[in-house]
């Protein structure tokens, strides 16, 4: 990042100086957009077939792409999202993954462009055409990278679900966007387990008529016998083994496409009803990933990354960025914790001199449970950053990376979301970093707190907003023709500005603090509370694996209020008794407020999440009032529902 400063305060007239306050630098990008932007294409050395005629028009107002007022960013530009990323042709290591059986595989970049050629070839022999849709029901494999690149240098659009989506998941989401093509293996593995995925695929291909081609990957099994091609054939078209589609030793051709042309369809969460179909372009995706791998993680040539993630969420995306900027990334399929005292990551975080690994917060207190102490078990010499998303990091996390995982490193909290595929707020080399905070909002990023009047906040907790158009925007949401579910996602609660839909707060050294989602926030006595305040308390106590908390509405008429329920997973072996439930209140007492203490605390067996790992805090909320959860597919474990139906405890 002081290289970026350096560069552009000695190139652009208005820029700060070089040595300004990083506070300082952010306002001018704010400020100062199509300069910001700008000078960031010609530092990232973005490679465009056409050059750019307009940064930035129609950029004053806070509204959707797909408006025909709205944003429009570097018209007249023709790039590549794969040639971006795609620029070295040599014997080094641009992509190394392994699995849950210990098997590993390993790309040279002069082998990932051949096969992302080879495939291309075969999908234009397919028929494929500009902006046909081609999507992959894969494990975090390489095979999934190759597709996903080869269908932008052929002008399609990717979109992906990892294997541990139900088939009337996958049909929620592929069903809107129906891809002519669809990539998927025979299975994956999760926690010492064989998952078959072809029967599934089946059933998918004959519900989705728009898919006359299927390409497949031998996962569990060594090879792909003809009776299991036939198995996921389309009725009126045909399966190809993944090893022999395409034509080999043909030179890449990526096709110049417009800056905004789309790139991956991304979805939401679908707990409230049918995913949301969100489109990304490619030139934004690329310019806002470049802007935080190379500036906010200090990402640099040889550098590897690590993200724990499936392709069903958008942190690989993410990661495979990273290859624009010359980087080794690693892909590992499988459970990050088979059991709880594993200590598969950090093994793997050693093995192969990973210098930026990426994880959940969950993760960090997991491992922490584990009792894990990597300082001292594994050679994290290599290991730079740790990056953390999914959910609030919470005080003790950091505590015990800085304790027991390297002293020496730049733990970042990370947050934004699959609306724009790269984040609000995160990490700066140059900063200190604070406490269960987040260090910086990103550059370029217009990012405030308001209360519900629409006025900003400091010190308090508010709405996370964006003021301001940023390029990875979606430049529209798919089968959304008149705009209507875009606008309502993120625009209507407040005129002129992007409503994220977190309950944050910007703290004293500007940094900020996320304190859960909006629409799960508690109100027991008309007070506003964040679920991540009673999260940091209670899953510190060791009996407690993992827990959700809701609010649960009580009385009526004048007396109606809301009472805060906790449920808790506890060790193997334990029971909830009366003396636990006295221990969790007084923490949640003792470092919170009286308002935070749950009026009832139920242990379940398991809680439910969504498929990307996150608590379905809305989906217990729902099924704890009696009312029907509208879109269960959205859930990796939609069965532990049933475990909050009808308990006497709520009564």
């Amino acid at each position: 990042m002081a290289r970026f400063f350096a560069t552009v305060s000695a190139t652009t007239p208005g820029a700060p100086a070089a040595s300004a306050p990083y506070g300082e630098w952010h306002a001018w990008s704010v400020r100062a957009r199509e300069q910001f932007w700008a000078a960031l294409w010609r530092w990232t050395d973005v490679r465009a077939h056409v050059p750019w005629q307009q940064v930035l028009r129609d950029g004053e107002v806070m509204r959707p792409p797909s408006e025909s007022q709205g944003p429009r960013w570097f018209e007249g530009a023709t790039v590549s999202f794969t040639e971006n990323l795609l620029r070295r042709r040599d014997d080094a290591p641009a992509l190394i993954a392994r699995d849950e059986r210990g098997r590993r595989r390993e790309l040279s970049w002069r082998t990932l462009a051949a096969e992302v050629s080879r495939v291309a070839e075969g999908l234009r022999a397919a028929g494929v055409r500009n902006g046909d849709r081609v999507a992959g029901f894969l494990p975090n494999i390489p095979e999934a990278v190759v597709a996903a690149l080869a269908a932008n240098a052929v002008g399609a659009v990717w979109s992906s679900c990892s294997p541990d989506f139900g088939a009337q998941g996958v049909l929620d989401r592929f069903g809107q966007i129906e891809p002519v093509v669809l990539f998927v293996a025979d299975g994956y593995t999760y926690a010492g387990k064989g998952i078959d995925c072809l029967e599934r695929t089946a059933q998918i291909v004959e519900r989705i008529p728009s898919i006359r081609a299927v390409v497949a990957v031998p996962f569990l099994a060594d090879a792909l016998d003809d009776a299991a091609l036939e198995r996921v054939r389309p009725r009126d078209g045909v399966a190809h083994r993944f090893a022999a589609f395409g034509a080999p030793g043909a030179a890449l051709r990526c096709a110049p496409l417009p800056f905004a042309h789309p790139l991956y369809i991304m979805y939401s969460s679908g707990t409230t009803g049918l995913p949301k179909c969100m489109v990304h372009g490619q030139g934004g995706t690329l310019l806002q990933h470049l802007k935080e791998h190379r500036l906010h993680c200090d990402l640099r040539p040889g550098d590897r990354m690590f993200y724990f993630t499936t392709c069903g969420w958008m942190m690989w995306n993410w990661l495979v960025s990273a290859l624009a900027s010359e980087v080794t990334i690693v892909l590992y399929d499988g459970a990050p914790m088979p059991k709880l005292d594993d200590d598969v990551c950090w093994d793997l975080v050693a093995e192969e001199r990973v210098t930026h690994f990426g994880t959940s917060a969950k993760f960090l207190a997991l491992s922490q449970k584990a009792g894990h102490a990597p300082a001292r078990t594994h050679d994290l010499s290599a290991l730079r950053m740790i990056l953390s998303t999914g959910s609030p990091l919470a005080e003790h996390s950091y505590d015990f990376v800085y304790r027991e995982v390297k002293g020496e490193v730049h733990l970042a909290s990370i947050s934004g979301g699959t609306d724009l595929i790269s984040c609000f707020a995160l990490g700066n080399p140059l900063l200190p970093v604070w406490r269960g905070e987040l260090q910086c909002f990103g550059l370029g990023m217009a990012v405030d707190v308001w209360d519900e009047a629409g006025h900003p906040l400091r010190g308090a907790a508010g709405e996370l907003v964006c003021t301001k158009p940023f390029p990875s925007m979606p430049v529209m949401f798919w089968g959304d023709a008149d705009g209507t579910k875009y606008r309502a996602a993120y625009f209507e609660h407040f005129a002129g500005a992007w409503r994220h839909g977190d309950w944050a707060e910007i703290t004293a050294h500007d940094g900020l603090v996320i304190h859960g989602r909006s629409d799960a926030t508690l109100n027991p006595g008309g007070v506003r509370i964040g679920t991540a305040e009673i999260y940091r308390e209670v899953e510190q106590l060791a009996e407690v694996v993992e827990s959700v908390v809701v609010g649960q509405e009580v009385g009526d008429g004048t007396e109606k209020d809301v009472r805060i329920v906790l449920f808790v997973r506890l060790r193997d072996g334990l029971t909830l008794d009366d003396a636990l439930r006295d221990r969790i209140r007084q923490a949640i007492r003792a470092r919170t407020s009286p308002h935070h203490v749950p009026k009832v605390i139920v242990q379940v067996a398991d809680i439910p999440r969504t498929i990307s790992n996150k608590i379905s805090e809305i989906a217990v909320r729902e099924v704890i009032h009696g009312r029907p959860v509208k879109n269960t597919e959205a859930l990796a474990n939609p069965g532990a529902l049933g475990l909050y139906r009808d308990l006497a405890e709520l009564r």
